[in-house]
């Protein structure tokens, strides 16, 4: 049976709204979280074995790819945190009445997320 409903297959063309994106990225960063667990973990059994081993790894989060690794875990768990809040307001009924709170919450998301990574790349990468 055929439709004649429109068929869009080119994904760069599609506009999602803003609250897509807050979703789709929380979801993200809950995976870059689940890995980012597995190798602290790891980087902390590692600190543990030796004092030696401890200062190595002292010195390897020195070089820039480790920063990198680190602010990027902290900005993965910063936005899973916010956006993680602004879902447990909307599970409580607060700002799920309409979609305009819907997206005027996830842009609050995005403005709260900007200020707190800034913070974090100045902590990493400045001091």
């Amino acid at each position: 049976m055929k439709t004649k409903r429109p068929v869009n297959l080119d994904i760069g063309s599609i506009k999602l709204p803003i609250t897509s994106y807050v979703s789709i990225l929380h979801r993200v960063s809950g995976v870059v979280l689940f890995f980012a667990v597995a190798l602290l973990l790891c980087v902390f059994d590692a600190s543990l074995e030796s004092e030696q081993s401890f200062q190595s790894l002292k010195e390897c989060f020195s070089s820039p790819l480790a920063q990198f690794v680190i602010w990027a875990v902290l900005a993965a768990l910063a936005y899973h945190l916010i956006a993680g809040v602004r879902h447990l307001i909307m599970d409580c009924g607060v700002g799920e009445d309409s979609f305009e709170s819907g997206r005027r919450s996830a842009w609050l998301v995005v403005a709260v997320v900007v200020i707190v990574i800034a913070s974090i790349s100045g902590w990493v990468f400045l001091w």
